[in-house]
């Protein structure tokens, strides 16, 4: 019995293949770079696309299979490493057994994660390619405009939609009153058509939604005749929408399933409405205060008095101190807008503007020189 010692310097062989080059990554690239790498060229060169390339599909998973390995790229960045003496595909596994591999979920020397490329190899060997995929109705958009003060305090609001919604008829179903769902013969119920599928790398079983029952596996034996069968029809219908106070103008909201209805028992789309608020000649928006301008005649600025003001909130009354000058503000607290996200609300600006007579008499004259 005899054992045989390599050492690095007798058994180095000039490296014929560049594994980073070959996954376009740098000597540092990390395992999730690696990853990615791979992925990209593997969708470009996968030989099922029509500028797929077989020979360089092989090579990158070459290349990926020894550089996402730690020890095996830590032995190839030593002493670099052929095709042949590193297996092809890892641990000595050639093509056929990285493709054994892949058909039973990966795992062994296979190292990358197989779900994450079921679109690549469009499901041939069961990562998601037979995945049924929820059915959606369209979203819907609509504008809505309201008052300024029901931004601010909020409003619920009912708008009529012409849409695709539930047939009020077979209550969406699809069968005509009175008759039965039967189970689906093409697919025998599975909601799923199987079939065989030819590639470079052998026959596979795929699945694809039934185009008869559209993956319910069931469906009626007489269709409705309001909506032949799809369980959706075009109706009006009045929607309530929640406007929140505080909403700011161009704001968005967004209604979950109050979009258009979705054929054969699907989910709903999404109704989004877009918010206008009309401006108000009396007050201005500021954040989530409110500035309001008063006007009042220089005789008040000058002595003080009291004034009415309208708000939002009702009248107030409000003192102006005497010598009260133009653009002084007053703040009323928690006379504005409402916090959208909070609770609360801004404050309520009065900003003073003083009215300055044109014309004046002899006497108002003679009152106002006394003044210098």
């Amino acid at each position: 019995m005899y054992s045989t010692h390599y050492s690095p310097l007798t058994t180095h062989l000039p490296m014929s293949k560049d594994y980073y080059k070959i996954l376009d990554i740098d000597k540092s690239a990390s395992q999730d770079e690696i990853k990615r790498s791979f992925r990209k060229l593997a969708h470009k060169y996968h030989p099922d696309k029509p500028d797929g390339d077989e020979a360089k599909f092989k090579e990158c998973n070459e290349a990926y299979q020894v550089l996402s390995n730690e020890q095996k790229r830590q032995q190839y960045d030593q002493y670099g490493s052929t095709f042949d003496q590193q297996g092809g595909f890892g641990g000595g596994m050639g093509w056929e057994d990285f493709m054994q591999k892949a058909r039973q979920g990966g795992g062994g020397g296979v190292n990358f994660d197989f779900g994450d490329l079921g679109d690549l190899f469009g499901g041939a060997f069961g990562f998601g390619g037979g995945r049924k995929k929820e059915k959606r109705g369209d979203d819907i958009q609509i504008d809505l405009q309201i008052e300024f003060k029901d931004s601010v305090f909020g409003i619920n609001q009912t708008v009529e939609l012409y849409k695709s919604t539930t047939c009020p008829k077979c209550k969406g179903d699809g069968a005509e009153e009175g008759t039965p769902i039967e189970t689906c013969k093409p697919c025998n119920g599975q909601g799923q058509i199987k079939k065989v599928q030819r590639t470079f790398l052998g026959a596979f079983e795929t699945a694809a939604q039934c185009p008869d029952c559209h993956g319910q596996g069931k469906v009626p034996k007489t269709p409705c005749k309001k909506c032949s069968g799809s369980g959706v029809s075009n109706e009006t219908e009045r929607v309530e929408i929640k406007v929140p106070a505080g909403i700011e103008n161009g704001s968005t909201l967004r209604l979950s399933q109050m979009g258009n209805a979705s054929p054969h028992s699907g989910t709903a789309g999404d109704l989004y409405v877009r918010i206008f608020v009309k401006a108000d000649s009396q007050y201005e928006r500021v954040g989530n205060d409110i500035i309001k301008e008063e006007t009042i005649s220089f005789k008040k600025a000058a002595l003080g008095d009291k004034i009415d003001v309208k708000t939002l909130d009702g009248e107030i009354e409000l003192k102006i101190p005497a010598g009260t000058q133009p653009n002084t503000k007053f703040r009323l607290k928690s006379k504005g807008v409402s916090y959208l996200h909070g609770s609360g609300r801004g404050d309520l600006y009065i900003q003073i503007k003083v009215d300055v007579p044109t014309k004046l008499s002899k006497e108002q004259k003679k009152a106002l020189e006394s003044f210098e």
